[in-house]
């Protein structure tokens, strides 16, 4: 699992697991519970960048961010580690 502390955003941390470049297993902490359960039941299964194409950029209210753009930063911030290994 990889974990990844969000700024800006109401949740205060995103444990995500990879594998393949599938997305496998989302867990938010904090947040608005039934929104973020829905939106990791989405992105599972999914590629890192199918989630990043559909999550990056979401804003919540007057805020630049949002838990969904927060988890596409955190999968490209792990994809960019990946590259340069």
């Amino acid at each position: 699992m990889s974990t990844y502390m969000p700024s800006g955003v109401c949740s205060t941390k995103i444990e995500f697991l990879v594998e393949d470049n599938i997305v496998k297993e989302i867990q938010f902490q904090s947040g608005c519970s039934g929104n973020l359960q829905g939106i990791s039941r989405l992105a599972e299964g999914m590629t890192v960048e199918e989630v990043i194409n559909k999550l990056k950029g979401i804003r919540c209210g007057a805020k630049a961010t949002s838990c969904p753009d927060q988890l596409a930063q955190a999968l490209e911030q792990l994809a960019s580690k990946n590259t340069l290994e």
